[in-house]
């Protein structure tokens, strides 16, 4: 998993929390299924920017995803405004799924 960070400590409580943020088409968290680009974090303003994909462009629950990991992101970071863009560049690929994610898929 090679998500860009511009804090690595505040990236870590951030994953921790997207770990609660399940697709449920597949069963499996935003993390270990390899949604996640990209977190970094403003302190002086206040801001947490997340980017993020999905596994096909018209995936029918990528807005209750993509809201999930907004709502997982303001409920660690308090006081901070959290901004998720979903974004198709780079494609997702089963590639980017993470050993322990393929552990409990079974493959």
């Amino acid at each position: 998993m090679n998500i860009i960070t511009n804090d690595n400590e505040k990236n870590n409580q951030a994953l921790d929390a997207l770990k609660n943020v399940i697709d449920p088409e597949i069963g499996l968290n935003v993390v270990d299924l390899g949604l996640i680009y990209q977190i970094d974090f403003d302190e002086a303003g206040k801001k947490v920017y997340c980017s993020m994909t999905l596994t096909t462009r018209f995936c029918p629950m990528g807005e209750s995803i993509s809201t999930g990991v907004t709502n997982a992101l303001n409920q660690t970071f308090l006081g901070f405004d959290v901004e998720v863009k979903v974004i198709f560049d780079p494609p997702w690929n089963s590639k980017r799924i993470t050993d322990k994610g393929r552990e409990i898929l079974n493959q």
